[in-house]
C-alpha cells in the first residue's frame, strides 16, 4: 500500500529525527572514548611536530625520527618523576603534619575559630589521598591508551585523515581536508604556546620557591607549570600547593609567596600570552572560561583538563562552517593562517 506524499516525508523526518537521536545518545555513551581519542590526536602531533624537527636537523627517516621523538619525550618524563617523585611524596606527608599546626597557629593570630571540617580534612589528608588510588589508575590506563592511539596516528596520519574523509560525501571532500588542515594548525599552535607557557611558569615557580626557602621546589615548580594547560583556573590551582607550604612557615612566608605567584600570574597573562600565545592561537579569554566549564560538565575532571584543546577546535569549527559558511561573514579562523 503506497503511503500519500505528506506520510512519507513526515515518516522519513521522523525516522532522522529518531536516527539523530540514537547517534546522540551513541556519542553520550562513548564521550569517555571520545575524549582519549582526541588526547590521542594531541600525543600525534606532539610526536609529529618533535619528529619533523629531528628529520630537518639530523636526517634521520620519519619512522625512526618518530621513534626517538618518543623515547625523548618517554624519557623527559620518567626523568621528571624520579627527579622529584621522592621530594613529592615527603611533601605530601609533611603538608599532612604540618596544616594542623598551620591552623592552630591561624587561629591564634587571627582569632578566629576554623571549623571542624576543616581540621578533619587537614588531620586526614593522606586518607584522603589514599581513597584517590582507584582514579589515578584509571587516568593512568587512559594516558597509557592516548599515548598507544597517538602512535599509531602518528605512523601514518595520511591513512587516518583519508579514512576520515571518506566519511562525507564526495561533494564535500576539499571542505573537509580544508577543515582537518586548518584544525591541525590551530592545535600545533596552542601545543607549541602551552609548552612555552608551561615551562616558563614551571621554572619562574621552582626559582621562587627556592629564593623563598619553601621546601621541594623543584615540586612546586613542576606542578605550577603543569597546571597552565587549564586556561585561567591553571594559574590559582598552582599556586595551591606552594601556599600549604608557606602557610605551616608562618604568616610572613604565606604574604611572600602569594605575592610571587601572583607576580608570576600577571607576567603570565599580561606579558607572556600576548606575545607568545595570542601571536599563535588567538581564543579570548571569556570564551576559554566557558570552555572550561562545558567541557568539565560533559567530561568531567579530564575535560577540564582538555578544556583549552577543545575549545580550539569547537572555535575554529564555528568560525569556519556557522560564520563564515551559514551566515556569510568574514571571518579570521583559528589555525587559518600559514
Amino acid at each position: 500500500m503506497d503511503l500519500p506524499d505528506d506520510d512519507r516525508r513526515f515518516l522519513r523526518r521522523l525516522l532522522m529525527t529518531a536516527g539523530l537521536g540514537v547517534f546522540l545518545l551513541l556519542l553520550w555513551a562513548a564521550r569517555e572514548a571520545i575524549l582519549v581519542s582526541f588526547a590521542a590526536v594531541l600525543i600525534a602531533i606532539l610526536l609529529d611536530g618533535a619528529a619533523g624537527q629531528l628529520c630537518a636537523r639530523l636526517g634521520l627517516g620519519r619512522k625512526w625520527a618518530l621513534l626517538a621523538a618518543g623515547l625523548l619525550i618517554i624519557g623527559a618524563v620518567v626523568g621528571a618523576v624520579a627527579l622529584v617523585g621522592s621530594q613529592m611524596a615527603a611533601q605530601v606527608a609533611q603538608l599532612s603534619q604540618a596544616l594542623p599546626g598551620a591552623l592552630q597557629g591561624l587561629e591564634q593570630r587571627l582569632g578566629l575559630r576554623v571549623p571542624e571540617e576543616a581540621r578533619s580534612v587537614s588531620e586526614g589528608m593522606l586518607a584522603q589521598l589514599a581513597g584517590l588510588g582507584r582514579i589515578v589508575m584509571d587516568a593512568l590506563a587512559a594516558v597509557a591508551l592516548a599515548v598507544v592511539g597517538g602512535a599509531y596516528l602518528a605512523l601514518e596520519p595520511e591513512r587516518y585523515r583519508r579514512g576520515f574523509v571518506k566519511l562525507f560525501p564526495k561533494a564535500l571532500t576539499q571542505e573537509v581536508e580544508e577543515v582537518l588542515a586548518t584544525l591541525g594548525r590551530a592545535l600545533r599552535r596552542w601545543l607549541l604556546a602551552t609548552l612555552l607557557a608551561m615551562a616558563c611558569v614551571g621554572v619562574a615557580a621552582g626559582l621562587a620557591a627556592w629564593a623563598l626557602g619553601l621546601p621541594a621546589p623543584l615540586a612546586i615548580g613542576l606542578f605550577a607549570g603543569l597546571m597552565e594547560v587549564v586556561p585561567t583556573l591553571g594559574a590559582f590551582i598552582g599556586a595551591v600547593p606552594a601556599l600549604l607550604v608557606a602557610a605551616s612557615q608562618g604568616g610572613e612566608a604565606l604574604l611572600w609567596t602569594a605575592g610571587a605567584f601572583l607576580l608570576i600570574q600577571q607576567l603570565e597573562s599580561n606579558l607572556l600570552s600576548p606575545l607568545v600565545g595570542e601571536r599563535l592561537v588567538d581564543v579570548p579569554a571569556f570564551v576559554l572560561v566557558v570552555g572550561v566549564v562545558a567541557a568539565g560538565t560533559v567530561f568531567g575532571l579530564p575535560g577540564v583538563v582538555l578544556a583549552a584543546p577543545i575549545t580550539v577546535v569547537a572555535l575554529a569549527v564555528v568560525q569556519r562552517l556557522w560564520v563564515r559558511e551559514a551566515l556569510e561573514r568574514r571571518v579570521e579562523v583559528t589555525g587559518e593562517r600559514e
